[in-house]
């Protein structure tokens, strides 16, 4: 790994993760890492999931992206084939109150639900010595990536405020009771939903604002052309059951649902002390 690290283009940040099928048979690895499982409303494509090992590239200018990308594949491909890439951006890319936060394809702001300093992003991610895991991997993180297909011709048809409320927040972050974009709101004094609907995103996603699910995300745009455009949806945590998959889970009820279709991605390891999830962030 450290021959990838050292391909990048000034300018350029290298991140990897490790899948399941990585490991040889025998070696204790992380507990809950396996191939992702197919989730209500999936249609993964063979070729566009799972795999070794995960390598993340990311700058500011696409000409280092490229160029590293280019280094990383003829350095390493004696020993690895390529499975699968895909590219993507972050349209109005910006930090606010500590958070990155980027235009989606649905014309939303995103990013608001992640903790706003990097102390609380690693105690939402990094896997602890209580956790009955592997001791090299304390310290490391499990990330979860989707290729998620947005249908933005049909969500085009529908309002601005109809959209508003299918996600939960006004396209710029407002909450829709009021609540300043920088504080949470209560949706305990909100119980039918009348203010937010309880099938909107964010309501599903975090039913309590104040006790977020313990997810650090981070997705990018992508669009390769005839109509097939949506977001490179990343997420790190301790735990994936108790993370990512119990959030996914009360997303099956909300009513994005029908705008959206996962068609790829996997579960990785990002293993302590290397160049780690925190550099994807950047």
């Amino acid at each position: 790994m450290n021959r990838v690290h050292a391909s990048a283009e000034p300018g350029a940040s290298v991140g990897f993760a490790l899948g399941a099928a990585f490991f040889a048979p025998g070696v204790m690895i992380p507990r809950q890492l396996r191939a992702m499982p197919h989730f209500a409303g999936d249609l993964l494509e063979p070729a566009m999931s799972h795999g070794d090992v995960l390598v993340h590239v990311a700058a500011n200018k696409p000409a280092a992206v490229r160029k590293t990308v280019e280094r990383i594949r003829n350095t390493s491909s004696s020993h690895w084939t390529n499975r699968w890439h895909i590219s993507g951006s972050r349209p109005a890319n910006r930090v606010e109150g500590g958070r990155s936060l980027a235009r989606n394809p649905f014309h939303f702001t995103e990013g608001f639900g992640n903790p706003g300093t990097e102390r609380e992003s690693l105690d939402r991610a990094l896997i602890t010595s209580d956790q009955n895991e592997p001791q090299w991997a304390v310290g490391g993180s499990y990330q979860v990536i989707r290729i998620i297909r947005f249908a933005t011709d049909l969500w085009d048809k529908d309002s601005v405020k109809e959209q508003e409320r299918i996600v939960g927040r006004q396209r710029d972050g407002g909450w829709l009771d009021g609540t300043p974009v920088d504080e949470q709101p209560n949706f305990g004094a909100d119980p039918e939903g009348r203010l937010t609907p309880l099938d909107s995103h964010v309501r599903l996603a975090a039913p309590d604002r104040r006790n977020p699910p313990s997810i650090v995300r981070r997705s990018y745009s992508y669009d390769k052309g005839n109509e097939d455009k949506g977001i490179i949806f990343s997420c790190f945590q301790r735990d994936l059951a108790q993370g990512f998959e119990a959030t996914q889970k009360r997303l099956e009820e909300e009513s994005m649902a029908k705008y959206l279709l996962t068609t790829g991605g996997g579960y990785f390891f990002v293993p302590p002390h290397g160049d780690g999830w925190i550099n994807t962030l950047n």
